[in-house]
């Protein structure tokens, strides 16, 4: 006999690569300690695109999406605030990490929470594995008790949102590692979503900020969140061209710290140019293991630049970002960080338009 109070959703499920299907299950009930969210919005993150190409090492298929923000449907038994301890109740707009932070792993161990060696058991687990729902990429989405879940502030819309649990967290964890400070000057490949993000938070902890992209509509975007410089590399083809600029403007030295966020192999390679001696290096952009670029290891030691790799985030940097978003909502453009909206049926669409670069940030509608 069929519950009445069941609920069937919906998720897009990448058959293989470039080839997408959707599935139907029964929404389950929470245990203890989780929550299920009706998916309001969810993003097409530089990460499905790696995934959706074939270039993740491992996962070539299974439920698409974990930028998002969402509507909790049902709370798990003995939830009753989020994990900053605020009330927490049915229809209260929420984000959660993507991953999860077991606390018991080597990495967790050493309190290297953003490399928890178990973040993503779930996440990579196949559709047809209770409870179904790994993905953002669909009508709901599940919560674990290892993952961070928070309220978003009431002045904060959803579609600037739906951001911080990657895009905005990831950059802002990033910048903190290097420990940006006032006065300095960082330069910034790539002014796609994470680039755009990470140009308002090192402005906001003073930062000179210059931008390099290929792409004239995304630097001048870059200018409304706070790029003092851009670099169109179109004006500047060379290495040599670009590394020239950046010590003009940083009067012969060369920038403090780098981020690169273009997921390019060759720009990885060419930020160590852009670097002043004894600088740091954020690289976060590039995340496919076995694309090669050829590297100068000698300009590397001669700067004695640091390099620093980040992957995800420690998990209460979703709350900064929450709180980042609250305080200069009206400082910075962020709702037009999301410049297409697709529905949830037109998830592939979103995919290749992404991957063409047709649009910076592809946006999924679900339930408005």
């Amino acid at each position: 006999m069929c519950n009445v109070n069941e609920v069937n959703g919906k998720i897009a499920v990448m058959t293989e690569p470039l080839k997408l299907d959707y599935q139907e299950y029964t929404v389950p009930e929470p245990g203890p300690g989780a929550i299920i969210a009706k998916v309001s919005r969810t993003n097409v993150c530089g990460s499905e695109l790696h995934i959706w190409r074939g270039q993740h090492p491992s996962l070539k298929r299974g439920v698409l999406g974990h930028e998002m923000i969402g509507q909790v449907h049902k709370l798990g038994e003995g939830v009753t605030t989020d994990s900053a301890g605020e009330p927490i109740s049915i229809g209260d707009r929420i984000v959660a990490t993507y991953f999860l932070i077991c606390k018991k792993c080597p990495a967790c161990q050493e309190g290297q929470f953003n490399l928890c060696e178990n973040a993503y058991y779930f996440w990579t687990k196949q559709p047809e594995v209770e409870p179904h729902f790994h993905g953002t990429f669909g009508t709901h989405y599940y919560i674990h008790p290892e993952q961070y879940v928070y309220k978003v502030p009431d002045n904060v819309p959803d579609i600037s949102a739906a951001s911080a649990n990657c895009a905005l967290s990831q950059v802002y964890f990033g910048i903190d590692q290097a420990s940006l400070s006032y006065g300095q000057t960082i330069v910034i490949q790539g002014a796609g979503g994470l680039g755009l993000n990470a140009a308002a938070v090192a402005k906001e902890k003073g930062a000179t900020v210059i931008v390099v992209d290929a792409l004239k509509s995304r630097l001048d975007q870059a200018k409304e969140f706070g790029a003092d410089y851009v670099i169109d590399i179109n004006d500047y083809q060379t290495v040599e061209q670009r590394s020239k600029i950046i010590q003009e403007l940083t009067n012969g030295r060369g920038a403090d710290i780098g981020l690169e966020v273009a997921g390019v192999p060759a720009a990885f390679a060419e930020g160590i140019h852009h670097i002043r001696p004894g600088g740091k290096y954020i690289t976060i952009g590039n995340i496919s293991p076995g694309r090669m670029v050829e590297f100068d290891p000698g300009l590397l030691t001669r700067k004695s630049i640091q390099i620093i790799p980040v992957i995800r985030y420690n998990p209460w940097y979703l709350r900064k970002s929450l709180e980042f978003l609250s305080k200069n909502i009206d400082k910075y453009p962020f709702d037009t960080l999301l410049d297409a909206e697709f529905t949830l049926e037109e998830v592939e669409d979103a995919l290749e338009k992404s991957a063409n670069r047709e649009i910076t940030r592809a946006s999924i509608v679900v339930n408005s």
